[in-house]
C-alpha cells in the first residue's frame, strides 16, 4: 500500500498521556460547561439531592448529571442510553464528569425529576448573557413553531377524525359482506381460506368500531374534544402546508435581534399563537432587564387584547393585521377605505359621507361600537361598498391601539424582514439538532424540559461564537 497515508499497527505499544487534563485543550468548549455548572447554586435552583443522604447507597451529585445533559445537548446527544455509552468512551465527557459513568435510567430520571430546576438553569444563562452586555438592542422577535410529539397521528382523535374513521370501517365491512354474499351464491368461485379470512377481518373491524365508540364517549368529556393516546398532552395542529398537520406542541420563542440569543421560551399545546404575544413579550422584557421593548411578531399573533396588554406592559408591539376582508376579495371597499375622525366620532366613507355612531354591542367579551351612514341607499357607488341596505362599520373600544400600531408599521416596513431573519433561523436550527422525531419524552412538563435544554445549548453556542471560550470563561468566573 505505497503512496498512501498509512496508519500504525494495532499491536504497536503507545504511551498515552497519564492525565485526562492533557487531552483537553484550553479552548475546548467542554471547559465552559464545567465552569458554568460549578458556578450555579443548585440548591437555590431547586435541584433534588444536592445534599447526600446519611444512609443508603451514595448517589451521583446533581452537578454531574447536569453536566452530562448540557454537554449532550451541545453535541446533539439527547438520548439517555447514548449518553451512558458516551460516558465510557468519550474523552471529553470522561474529563467533564471525572470518569463517572451513570446508567441510562439514572440519567433519564434526573431529567424527569428536575424539570423546573433545569428550566431555571436556562434562565440563568440568559442572565449571564445580560451581564455580558449581549442585549444592547431592545428589540425582540417572537415566533412559534410546531414540534412533533411522541404520538402517531393515528393515535390522535377528534370528532371529525372519528367520524371519518368510522365511515371508512363501515365501508370496509360492507365490501367484505358483499364478498361473503357472493361466496354463498357461488361457493366454487371463492375458496374457503378466503371466506375464513373475510370473517376474521370483519371481526377485527367490529372490535375496532367498538373501540372507536368508546373513544367517542371519552371525546364528549374532553374539554377541547381531542384525545391523544400515547402522549395525552399532545394536540393535533395545522401546519403551514395546505391540508397538513402534526400531533405535537407549539414552541414559542422570543429572540433578541442583535446576537440572536433566545431570551424567553414556552411550550403550548394549542395550535395558534393568538394569545401568546403579551406573555412572551413580558418574559422577554424581564429577562433582558429592559424598561421597554420593540416586539416583532407575525400576523398569527394579531389579537387586539394581547396588543393592548403588550402596550400597557411598556412594550411597543409590531404585528401586521391579517388581510381577511371578504369585501376586498370581492372587489368592494374594506374597512381601511373608511377614515375615522376622533373629534366627530364618525367614519368618512369613500363617497364622502359620514357614518355616525349608532349603537354599542358586546362581541366575545369585547365592547364594540357600530357606525353607518344614512345615505347608503341612494349612493352612486353603493355596489362597490355593500350588498346590504347600509354599510356598517364596527369599531373596538380600544381601536386606537391598533391604529397607532399600523402607523408604526407604515413607517417601519422592514420589521417583517427583521422578524424572519431573527426568529425563523432559530427554529430551523433547533429542529435540525433535535432530529425528525423532535422529542424523546411525553407530557408537556417533560417536553418543556427538553426544550429548555436545547435552548440552553443553542444560547451557549451563540455566546461561544461571539466571545470565544476564554471570553466566556472569564465572564462566568467574574
Amino acid at each position: 500500500m505505497t503512496r498512501f497515508v498509512e496508519g500504525e499497527e494495532r499491536s504497536q505499544s503507545m504511551l498515552f498521556p497519564e492525565r485526562l487534563e492533557d487531552w483537553i485543550s484550553e479552548d475546548n468548549p467542554v471547559r465552559v460547561v464545567d465552569v458554568f455548572v460549578d458556578e450555579l447554586d443548585l440548591r437555590g435552583l431547586g435541584f433534588e439531592r444536592v445534599t447526600a443522604a446519611e444512609t443508603g447507597r451514595p448517589g451521583y451529585h446533581p452537578a454531574t448529571l447536569l453536566k452530562i445533559y448540557v454537554y449532550g445537548y451541545l453535541n446533539r446527544i439527547a438520548s439517555s442510553r447514548r449518553l451512558e455509552r458516551e460516558c465510557g468512551r468519550n474523552v471529553e465527557l470522561m474529563w467533564l464528569v471525572r470518569r463517572l459513568a451513570p446508567d441510562f435510567k439514572t440519567i433519564a430520571d434526573f431529567r424527569r425529576d428536575n424539570g423546573p430546576a433545569i428550566r431555571r438553569v436556562c434562565a440563568r444563562f440568559v442572565e449571564l448573557c445580560r451581564r455580558m452586555n449581549l442585549f444592547s438592542e431592545a428589540i425582540v422577535a417572537i415566533d412559534g413553531s410546531k414540534f412533533k410529539a411522541v404520538n402517531n397521528r393515528d393515535k390522535n382523535f377528534t370528532p371529525h377524525k372519528l367520524k371519518a374513521r368510522m365511515a371508512q370501517l363501515e365501508e370496509s365491512v360492507g365490501r367484505y359482506l358483499d364478498e361473503l354474499d357472493r361466496a354463498d351464491r357461488q361457493p366454487t368461485q371463492v375458496p374457503k381460506v378466503r371466506v375464513d379470512s373475510l370473517k376474521g377481518k370483519i371481526s377485527k373491524i367490529r372490535e375496532q368500531m367498538k373501540e372507536l365508540e368508546r373513544i367517542g364517549e371519552q371525546l364528549k368529556e374532553a374539554p377541547d374534544e381531542q384525545i391523544s393516546q400515547t402522549d395525552p398532552d399532545a394536540r393535533s395542529m395545522a401546519t403551514s402546508g395546505r391540508g397538513t398537520g402534526i400531533v405535537g406542541y407549539n414552541v414559542q420563542t422570543a429572540v433578541e435581534t442583535k446576537n440572536h440569543i433566545v431570551v424567553a421560551h414556552e411550550v403550548l399545546n394549542v395550535g395558534h399563537d393568538r394569545n401568546a404575544l403579551a406573555g412572551m413579550a413580558h418574559q422577554a422584557r424581564v429577562a433582558m432587564g429592559k424598561n421597554h421593548l420593540l416586539v416583532l411578531a407575525d400576523r398569527g399573533y394579531f389579537n387586539g387584547e394581547q396588543i393592548r396588554q403588550c402596550e400597557l406592559d411598556g412594550n411597543t408591539p409590531m404585528v401586521p393585521k391579517p388581510l381577511t376582508s371578504g369585501a376586498k376579495f370581492e372587489g368592494r371597499f374594506d374597512k381601511r377605505d373608511f377614515i375615522y375622525d376622533a373629534k366627530r366620532d364618525a367614519y368618512k366613507c369613500p363617497a364622502g359621507k359620514w357614518a355616525i355612531y349608532r349603537m354599542t354591542t358586546d362581541y366575545e367579551g369585547q365592547t364594540q361600537h357600530r357606525y353607518w351612514p344614512s345615505e347608503c341607499r341612494s349612493c352612486k357607488i353603493k355596489e362597490k361598498c355593500t350588498p346590504a341596505n347600509e354599510r356598517k362599520i364596527t369599531r373596538w373600544e380600544h381601536e386606537e391601539v391598533i391604529e397607532r400600531m399600523q402607523v408604526r408599521l407604515n413607517h417601519l416596513p422592514m420589521t417583517s424582514a427583521w422578524r424572519r431573519e431573527t426568529a425563523e433561523h432559530v427554529f430551523g436550527t433547533l429542529k435540525s439538532w433535535m432530529g425528525p422525531a423532535h422529542f424523546l419524552t411525553k407530557r408537556i412538563r417533560n417536553v418543556a424540559t427538553e426544550v429548555s435544554l436545547v435552548v440552553l445549548a443553542y444560547n451557549m453556542k451563540r455566546a461561544l461564537q461571539i466571545l470565544g471560550v476564554p471570553g466566556l470563561l472569564h465572564a462566568m468566573r467574574a
